[in-house]
């Protein structure tokens, strides 16, 4: 993938949430789909090639109770040896319901081999908190050979908070911690309709951490935030998490981008970094934003500057 790529266009469209896994030579992509009632997979031996890529039906949602509504940013990872994919969804008795559940793979191979249904994401023993209000968005990484869970929940009476959270992990379906606010909505840029950190995002450079996080009502307002932690410390102190003042990347009406957030990162067959985010192409939304189907998927080069620091613009090249 080279720079007569065209990054910043639409790639995959009607694709929101979108996440993108290389592993074992092949590329895999997820996403929410408009309809908000399945779990798909494609995959592809190069990043481009998943614009193009049969798109296979994994998992369709129940008719009625919990994961009959709203099934929303699926993720797929590869953790203690099995294929899990964490998604969200709610139940038509209170759509709102909004819970963490997760699937499994039965055999190697992700795109061809059956999946089960594992439930609902399990909290540690000792934790009373975890998964028992709106819970969604959650994302999973390895530090110094542990596993840790992401993932936002609201919390509050009346006026409803969405912060993220963290925790380490005892398997592929529980946790093994009781949960630790990592962010919440500090600054009036994450404030906008609604007060929202959620969609988390990992990369890493050096011994650096980066965690991004998206802000804010799900239109022009939507933007990405950023967090870093130092690899090896105690990141279940949020002390040791350091948020941006500002967002890293929001709209630019003049390149016609509206809203880029819910993104993840992969890198390109020359090794390099890739951000994966949807965004809006119109900045007049018709009707609920949230059942709007054109968030389409987008890719970007991830920039380095000289701190080791990731640099998101619309305008990033990769070097000649």
């Amino acid at each position: 993938m080279d720079n007569t790529f065209q990054f910043n266009k639409p790639w995959i469209l009607q694709r929101a949430d979108p996440y993108v896994l290389y592993e074992g030579g092949w590329y895999y992509f997820t996403a929410s789909v408009p309809a908000y009632d399945s779990v798909v997979l494609r995959r592809s031996r190069t990043l481009e090639g998943l614009a193009d890529a049969e798109e296979k039906v994994l998992w369709v949602k129940h008719e009625s109770g919990i994961m009959s509504e709203h099934i929303w940013a699926p993720e797929i990872h590869f953790l203690f040896g099995k294929w899990y994919i964490y998604y969200a969804g709610g139940d038509k008795d209170d759509v709102w319901e909004i819970r963490p559940y997760v699937l499994m793979c039965t055999g190697d191979d992700p795109y061809e081999d059956p999946w089960v249904e594992c439930g609902q994401m399990q909290c540690a023993d000792d934790d009373p908190f975890s998964f028992q209000a709106f819970s969604l968005d959650a994302t999973v990484f390895e530090d110094n050979g542990i596993w840790y869970f992401v993932w936002a929940e609201k919390v509050g009476v009346g006026k409803q908070i969405s912060n993220l959270y963290i925790a380490k992990m005892e398997s592929g379906t529980k946790l093994a911690t009781v949960q630790v606010l990592l962010t919440t909505p500090d600054y009036d840029w994450e404030r906008v309709g609604f007060w929202v950190n959620e969609g988390p995002g990992i990369i890493r450079r050096g011994d650096k951490i980066y965690l991004t996080f998206s802000a804010s009502e799900t239109g022009v307002y939507y933007c990405v935030g950023l967090l870093t932690a130092v690899s090896g410390t105690d990141l279940l102190d949020p002390l040791n998490w350091k948020k941006d003042r500002w967002p890293v990347l929001g709209t630019d009406a003049s390149k016609n981008l509206f809203g880029p957030g819910h993104n993840s990162f992969t890198v390109d067959e020359q090794g390099r970094d890739i951000m994966v985010y949807h965004a809006r192409t119109e900045a007049e939304i018709e009707g609920n934003p949230l059942y709007n189907p054109n968030r389409h998927a987008f890719l970007m080069p991830v920039l380095w500057d000289e701190n080791d620091r990731p640099v998101f613009s619309f305008d990033n090249r990769f070097p000649s």
